[in-house]
């Protein structure tokens, strides 16, 4: 029989029959009696206590560890993956030729996120342009092109405003979270490294910072060949830019063995819209709806893979409030090429 840990109220009650028993009171004591006192104070205690026993025995088992799962990680070599500075570049407007905006320029965006020049960079026919990284790691550091920026100190002949360049600031992302840290320690205890088995190549592409998902083709393009694609769903978008894919090919390349080549490569994404009558029909229905549809293309959506219309219309049914819904769109399984991906496009409701 599974050992019950007793509730505060229940150790009271012991521990004040214990005493009374021990003691042989006899007859009913005033609720502020010393027995009483005694026992909600030795009861409290031995409550902390059996807290304090289940914590460690959740920190003892590495599948149910918090605080000490990056030390069970550790010992498997999984190390949890760090936050990523976005960088990229901004453009800026000069009044006068030949002004440098020199290395370490800081600039703002309208929320307060600020970057940092890496060089120096030389206005030349009214225009200069810069690399820029973040100074603080994370996604929000991420922007798109166009995105508005500020030179927190002026610099005379430079346009106070800079806009970032059309390929974004991208590559920002988030310190790796518990469950990603111990959904891969757990691969590695399962699926111990084989030397170039594909499950290797999966561990290695999920190593990689903002990697959340990856896929492998062995043989992708004949004998000794394998394919790695891979998406960043914590990013502004979940499809990886060319840096992104050779940050990842490079990983890759440092550890596998000599005799296979790997080709990386980012998939190819088609947006999958929906037609939904739903009942009842409130935001907050719709909102569930959407909510769910998002998740199951992150759980279930892969390049060249099916997604199932039954599985389309379980997850619709499954939303918070819905009773009776019609999907019309898709009216099939949906049914991908390869390399091709299935993200979230519109709803439409009628």
């Amino acid at each position: 029989m599974a050992f019950q840990r007793p509730t505060l109220t229940e150790i009271i009650d012991r521990t004040f029959s214990d005493l009374t028993s021990r003691l042989s009171l006899q007859g009913a004591l005033l609720r502020r009696s010393v027995v009483g006192v005694l026992a909600r104070v030795l009861a409290g205690a031995a409550h902390m206590l059996h807290g304090h026993l289940d914590w460690i025995a959740k920190q003892a088992i590495p599948d149910t560890a918090d605080e000490w799962l990056p030390r069970w990680a550790s010992i498997w070599g999984v190390a949890r993956k760090d936050a990523e500075f976005a960088s990229g570049s901004a453009s800026f407007v000069g009044t006068i030729n030949g002004i440098v905006i020199p290395a370490g320029t800081v600039l703002k965006r309208s929320d307060g996120v600020e970057y940092e020049t890496q060089a120096d960079a030389t206005v030349t026919a009214g225009a200069a342009t810069a690399s820029v990284k973040a100074i603080d790691a994370g996604s929000a550091g991420n922007a798109d092109a166009g995105t508005a920026l500020t030179l927190v100190f002026p610099i005379a002949g430079v346009n106070s405003a800079a806009t970032v360049d059309a390929d974004g600031i991208t590559n920002g992302s988030e310190i790796e979270g518990n469950d990603s840290l111990r959904t891969r320690m757990l691969d590695r205890i399962q699926q111990p490294p084989h030397g170039g088995a594909d499950f290797d190549y999966l561990t290695w592409a999920l190593e990689v910072p903002g990697v959340t998902r990856a896929w492998v083709y062995p043989l992708h393009l004949g004998a000794g060949t394998v394919g790695i694609t891979f998406v960043r769903d914590n990013d502004a978008s979940l499809i990886p830019d060319a840096a992104e894919v050779e940050a990842v090919q490079d990983y890759i390349d440092a550890r596998r063995p000599v005799t296979a080549e790997a080709f990386v490569f980012a998939p190819v994404a088609e947006t999958l819209n929906f037609t939904i009558a739903v009942t009842p029909s409130t935001a907050a229905i719709k909102a569930a709806i959407e909510a769910e549809l998002r998740d199951f293309l992150a759980r279930e959506s892969e390049p060249g893979g099916t997604l199932y219309l039954s599985r389309i219309n379980e997850v619709i049914s499954i939303a918070a409030g819905e009773f009776d819904h019609t999907l019309t769109s898709p009216s099939a399984d949906v049914v991908k090429a390869t390399g091709h991906l299935a993200v979230m496009g519109t709803i439409t409701w009628l």
